[in-house]
């Protein structure tokens, strides 16, 4: 045991100079431990949010930014495929120094996530056949966000075993998630158009429970288990409140029983985020309340039927 004054040794010499007593030793030593563990270890009620570890986490984030993005339209030709390439091999070339050896956050998160997009990007083309010079050519077969989605996920999954930024398992949920809703539109062609909702909305209960299961596996949120898990509620959120809420607010001309289970839906999602003690699914709720509220008000004919709710 160490302590920044005090450690074992200075504890025995005392009680050898007759300076305190055996019994007193131990009990001082068993008082700076617990306080050396309290101050070094966060509040376990308290949500952790690891983004930047310095204020030259902000510099280099912002040289990545211009250099990656530099990078990406020098190397702009007839398609994407050779600038989402350049870009993905020079993130993953980058995040060996600013993530593995420099271990900075906010230029890791921004690395991941220029990787795993580049890479979505280059697969779509690749799959397409990178023939085609239109920006969105690629992505609007299903088979090649399904495939896309597919191979993003394995190279997330290499970055991860790599570098381990806590991120990186939100990004693969997101193109796993492609991945699904693409392998739906192929077999089931026009699935997205009538059943959007009814498909994220699942696939966000899934984030949310493998989030829930960082999180009970580090209670105390001590370790990178506990970032995993923020990343993956702030990927869940949206993925469960927007079908909700965009179910509640389809017709153009919302009425009162449209913003009072606004309010309802809201109270549940506040409440399950109260309860675990995470604020992403209450942070999306507010968005959507907020956008809720402002879609009524804006309704005139809706205006004196739903300001008594509001």
């Amino acid at each position: 045991m160490t302590h920044p004054s005090f450690a074992v040794a200075d504890l025995d010499r005392a009680v050898s100079a007759g300076v305190i007593d055996r019994a007193t030793a131990d009990q001082l030593a068993a008082f700076l431990s617990q306080g050396q563990d309290s101050a070094a270890s966060p509040d376990s009620e308290d949500e952790q949010f690891r983004l930047v570890s310095g204020f030259g986490d902000i510099f280099v984030a912002i040289g990545l930014v211009l250099f990656l993005g530099a990078l990406f339209f020098l190397t702009l030709d007839e398609n994407l495929l050779l600038p989402a390439v350049a870009t993905a091999v020079a993130s993953w070339g980058m995040a060996e120094l600013f993530t593995r050896m420099r271990r900075q956050a906010l230029p890791s998160i921004l690395l991941l996530v220029a990787f795993a997009a580049t890479v979505f990007i280059a697969a779509a083309k690749v799959i397409d056949g990178g023939d085609s010079t239109a920006l969105t050519s690629g992505f609007g077969e299903a088979a090649t966000v399904a495939g896309a989605g597919l191979i993003t996920c394995a190279a997330v999954a290499l970055h991860w075993w790599r570098f381990r930024v806590p991120v990186t398992v939100a990004a693969a949920c997101a193109a796993g998630s492609a991945a699904v809703v693409g392998l739906l539109e192929t077999a089931l062609p026009g699935v997205m158009t009538g059943f959007g909702g009814l498909i994220f909305l699942p696939l966000g209960v899934a984030v949310f429970l493998l989030a829930m299961r960082f999180d009970t596996s580090d209670r105390e949120r001590r370790t990178r288990r506990t970032d995993i898990a923020f990343w993956l509620h702030a990927l869940a959120a949206p993925m469960v409140v927007h079908p909700v809420m965009q179910n509640i607010m389809r017709d153009e001309t919302p009425g009162a029983g449209a913003a009072g289970l606004t309010f309802v839906v809201f109270a549940i999602l506040g409440f399950v985020a109260l309860t675990v003690d995470r604020r992403a699914m209450l942070v999306s709720s507010l968005v959507y309340l907020g956008y809720a509220i402002y879609s009524i008000l804006q309704a005139g004919n809706a205006l004196p039927s739903t300001s008594f709710v509001v």
